[in-house]
């Protein structure tokens, strides 16, 4: 691979994530409008990569975040203790009482069934994490004496405001400065682009950061919405996602950013809320392209955070050594299995991904 990686024995950690950290409130089966019980978990697309390399592939994670200091951030405090996760990098904000000048997010998402699709409605204005700024972090302490391998961050956490675009920019370059690899997310939301420029600002901000990544990840839609890359022949419903198309796509990109090593993409064609075909292509400056098991008629229980075990996959097999063919079957296997299970966050093993990523069956394991 062209990617330069830190030896594990140099570094405290193997992946750091930046980004926001929220409560996902779970009606389970039911919905949100009629439920009268929640099931929680923590998620952040940023957070659940590194959460997915700690529990399914066991490296050694931490995440870069801020909470605001109540009984609910305790609450994700603990839910990430139990992912395993370090802590060490939370900024815990004095909480004033009422959530008037800082909160923490709440992400009450059902998961849909048959013809009727997942929802998602996020309560996250002015939490802790969206108010962080440059110069809070001390980032050479982190990357330089500590030591990381590996800095995830992505576009759901430079959504969230202009300064935490700008604490981004800052950590990447640090980041770069100590010889550490980035990777990032594009995730692209609407929701949270819609009242401060839409498509042009989110196009903006993330053309700004494009320039310090090294692994660039994104979904069928994201490198299009966030950094204005067509792929032609894609509908409106994203029902024709023609290979041909993506890798063209993918070209175009590794041209315009010469310093994208490697770029990966999902591929999800949705017939029904729990009838999804998944794939995935991935791209390597040095191995060319590679595509992952296209699965038809994927049963999906809760997508969310099927991306993000996507991204968790991939970068095992990368920090592994491993060729781009297996990086991303790696990545694609660990996302289907995700799907299987309800949260946003894995709760599968290293084995069981290796399994699936070398063609094993569901058939009963006694």
């Amino acid at each position: 691979m062209s990617l330069t990686i830190r030896p594990a024995s140099e570094c405290r950690y193997d992946v750091v994530s930046l980004g926001e950290i929220m409560l996902r409130m779970d009606p389970g089966e039911g919905r949100i409008r009629t439920t009268r019980n929640f099931r929680v978990w923590e998620g952040g697309g940023e957070y659940n990569v590194a959460r997915g390399l700690r529990r399914a592939f066991g490296l050694r994670a931490a995440a870069v975040t801020a909470l605001a200091d109540n009984e609910v951030g305790r609450l994700v405090e603990d839910c990430m203790l139990t992912g395993g996760v370090d802590t060490s990098f939370i900024t815990w904000v004095p909480y004033d009482g009422i959530g008037r000048e800082v909160r923490n997010g709440l992400n009450f998402t059902e998961r849909g069934f048959g013809v009727r699709g997942a929802v998602g409605v996020s309560d996250r204005g002015n939490t802790a994490i969206s108010q962080m700024k440059p110069g809070q972090v001390d980032w050479d302490h982190l990357f330089g004496e500590l030591g990381v391998r590996w800095l995830h961050t992505g576009g759901i956490f430079a959504a969230l405001s202009d300064s935490t675009a700008d604490v981004v920019i800052e950590a990447v370059t640090a980041a770069k400065k100590h010889g550490t690899v980035v990777s990032y997310d594009l995730n692209y939301r609407p929701s949270l682009w819609k009242t401060i420029g839409g498509q042009a600002k989110a196009r903006e901000v993330n053309t700004a950061i494009a320039p310090h990544i090294d692994v660039m990840i994104g979904n069928e839609e994201d490198f299009t919405a966030s950094l204005g890359f067509e792929v032609e022949g894609t509908g409106d419903n994203l029902d024709n996602l023609d290979i041909d198309n993506f890798k063209a796509m993918i070209a175009t990109a590794s041209e315009a950013f010469t310093n994208f090593q490697v770029i990966g993409t999902t591929l999800r064609t949705v017939h029904t809320a729990s009838d999804n075909d998944w794939g995935a292509i991935a791209w390597s400056r040095e191995e060319g392209f590679a595509e992952a098991t296209h699965r038809e008629h994927l049963e999906i229980l809760d997508r969310v955070g099927g991306g993000d075990s996507f991204a968790s996959g991939l970068i095992y097999g990368l920090l592994e050594g491993e060729s781009i063919q297996t990086a991303v079957d790696y990545g694609a296997a660990h996302g289907a299995l995700a799907m299987s299970t309800p949260g946003d966050t894995t709760m599968v093993t290293k084995a069981e991904v290796l399994k699936l990523a070398g063609g094993g069956s569901a058939r009963v394991d006694r």
